[in-house]
């Protein structure tokens, strides 16, 4: 299971980065035309707006899996392994219904706009697009969240790590 579950995170982040390089080419090849006065690449911000959020939900999953997230534990670190496990455990499970409910937002925002036919400026592409892609990103995440949730209190009650940590 955490093979898959891993494989699945990597997968995901692997895509998000290629958009963001593709991203990043995009935004090079529209600001060097504006600068050499051929001219921007036409709804360069559109595609931008909709790639940076889609790769933004594509890193979760592998941020998720190792518990890359920032964490003040100043404080925890030095309770004993027992209640430290514990406090993981806790915020593991919050943060999963924070993603979860993130999510099904995003679900709702994107059937807002299927409804609404909505598109871009620019481009007059479908603004519902973008928050499909988006949204398949975060079921990943859900899916991740959910197995480290459940690892995370596996971890609290065995007293054995089952998670590779930061």
């Amino acid at each position: 299971m955490h093979q898959a579950v891993q494989t699945l995170a990597r997968v995901t982040a692997i895509i998000g980065g290629l958009v963001l390089v593709g991203l990043v080419i995009l935004t090079t090849l529209s600001t060097a035309g504006r600068e050499l006065g051929i001219g921007e690449v036409n709804g360069s911000y559109e595609i931008l707006e909709a790639g940076v959020a889609f790769a933004i939900f594509s890193f979760f999953p592998i941020c998720q899996l190792h518990g890359a997230h920032a964490t003040v534990d100043i404080f925890t670190s030095q309770l004993p392994g027992r209640v430290h496990r514990a406090i993981i455990a806790f915020w593991e499970v919050v943060l999963t219904a924070a993603l979860i409910l993130i999510s099904w937002r995003l679900y709702e925002g994107m059937q807002r706009y299927i409804g609404n036919g909505e598109t871009t400026f620019f481009l007059q592409f479908p603004v519902w697009w973008a928050y499909s892609f988006s949204f398949a990103a975060s079921v990943v995440t859900c899916i991740v969240a959910v197995y480290c949730a459940a690892m995370r209190v596996g971890e609290s009650l065995s007293g054995r790590m089952l998670l590779p940590t930061a």
